[in-house]
């Protein structure tokens, strides 16, 4: 039985239906009991398509033009399909956890990773923090532009706007995701109609020989940085679904999802690089030539921002719950969208936002490569039958020292192999001619030390799984299930 404060602070209320807005989500890391699932397999598309039709996808597509990439449109265009599909199938697999377990990601990873899941739980606490930074600076110029305020106010509206979304929760965050799929897809349908009249579809490459390979295998991971970084928050927006649910059609969904949207708008990104004033906000109103459609585009700009920075606030929460920080998710969401506007005040002061963007991109997700290959392991080891009865108290976790060194192990094995302006790898510079391989090392090390470390500690075998359930408003109580089956499957 979870503690009182416990239950109060990671249990609460939950939405019961869809379209159920009228509910403020308080609910924490505690697993939902089957009772309170609900919701359809197409709304895990569209809860994914819509937080990647931002500005920042149409930023990474212009990097393959950039001089450190150099690699031209069609190289540029594998690079981007390559990395995106890579990088969104770990995400798209857990997101199918969500509904066999009733929990969110970084609640799921104290099981293998125990008390030391702290360090995941407060890099993914920061990851969403930095991709608020990221998005918002998009977000609050639209604002500039169309509201013709300052910079710092047009954020503070963004923020505020993302930051009520992000309190509200899940059912709010799936339902504006739901519409925005919609309103943001007919205006980038706008956009892709203007850039193919105007953009360069055959732009040769700039790099040769050694440099251009390794311009190409740094593409590819500028592509997969942009989604594996949904793979801590993925079953946070699957957890209400029914245990029932198509494990196919939400991997299916989820990969669609992701991938579609962010190639898209990367590959038109890479066709507006050389004819954009800009590669932001200002440069989309430009290529769309002002006016009303320059006007629709802005505020397309402003809702899509709100999109994606509302997942970040409401994953971040939970993730910081997942710490052990026992605050309530709401109050944590509020946090989070605080301190992100101090960081956007930074990255938007003075120049080369190009070279300040790579660099928080690339360093905000190496270590979620690690961290999907030990939570991957840890389910395959245990049959995807997991006690997450277990996770809601952390005094009881034990102490994970096999994930901890797993996740370190496979970061520090990928440092030869990152390619940064901060930092560039020997094996990235000598061998890979600025190509980056950090993901592949860094999934394949920590996969390999966890599969090892677990068995020496004796997790290889699946435990017995208990599906817990809520009684009453404040406590938490564990409902035993059939011997030998798995967590709500």
């Amino acid at each position: 039985m979870a503690s009182e404060t416990e239950a109060g602070t990671l249990g609460g209320t939950m939405p019961s239906r869809e379209n159920d807005l009228r509910t403020l989500e308080t609910r924490g890391i505690a697993p939902i009991p089957e009772g309170n699932r609900y919701g359809s397999v197409h709304r895990v598309f569209t809860v994914w398509f819509s937080p990647n039709l931002v500005v920042a996808a149409f930023f990474i597509g212009t990097l393959a033009a950039a001089s450190f990439v150099g690699i031209g449109f069609k190289l540029g265009v594998i690079a981007i399909v390559t990395g995106t599909v890579i990088g969104s199938v770990p995400a798209a697999y857990l997101c199918t956890w969500g509904p066999r377990t009733g929990v969110a990601q970084l609640p799921l990873a104290r099981i293998p990773f125990g008390k030391s899941v702290v360090l995941p739980g407060l890099l993914m606490w920061l990851s969403t923090i930095a991709w608020d930074a990221i998005n918002g600076i998009f977000g609050a110029e639209a604002l500039q532009l169309l509201l013709g305020v300052p910079f710092w106010l047009g954020l503070l509206i963004i923020l505020a706007l993302q930051g009520l979304l992000g309190v509200f929760g899940y059912e709010v965050v799936h339902t504006y995701q739901k519409w925005m799929s919609v309103v943001l897809g007919v205006m980038f349908i706008v956009l892709t109609v203007k850039i193919s009249s105007i953009g360069n579809f055959s732009a040769p490459a700039t790099a040769h020989g050694a440099a251009l390979a390794g311009g190409f295998l740094l593409m590819v991971t500028l592509a997969i940085s942009f989604v594996i970084t949904w793979a801590p928050y993925a079953s946070d927006y699957t957890r209400y679904m029914k245990p029932g649910s198509s494990r196919a059609g939400v991997f299916w969904a989820s990969l669609g999802g992701m991938a579609i949207s962010s190639v898209w708008l990367e590959i038109l990104g890479l066709a507006a690089a050389g004819v954009a004033t800009n590669q932001t906000s200002g440069g989309i109103r430009s290529i769309m030539g002002g006016g009303t459609l320059g006007v629709l585009a802005l505020v397309a700009i402003g809702l899509g921002t709100i999109a994606v920075n509302a997942m970040n606030d409401y994953s971040g929460s939970l993730a910081l719950q997942a710490a052990g920080v026992k605050i309530l998710r709401p109050l944590v969401a509020v946090i989070v969208t605080v301190i992100a506007f101090g960081l956007t005040l930074w990255l938007h002061t003075g120049g080369d936002l190009a070279s300040k963007f790579t660099n928080l991109v690339l360093f905000i997700s190496y270590w979620d490569a690690p961290f999907a290959a030990v939570v991957i392991v840890d389910w395959w080891q245990q049959k995807g039958r997991l006690d997450v009865s277990r996770i809601v108290r952390f005094e009881m976790l034990t102490s994970g020292g096999s994930g901890l060194v797993a996740l370190i192990g496979g970061f520090l094995a990928a440092v030869p192999f990152m390619d940064t302006t901060l930092f560039v790898g020997p094996v990235a510079a000598d061998l890979l001619h600025g190509g980056d391989l950090a993901y592949f090392v860094g999934f394949a090390v920590s996969g390999v030390l966890y599969a090892v470390l677990s068995r020496v500690e004796g997790r290889g075998a699946p435990s017995r799984a208990q599906a817990p359930a809520v009684t009453g408003e404040s406590g938490l109580s564990p409902q035993t299930a059939p011997p030998g089956g798995g967590s709500a499957t």
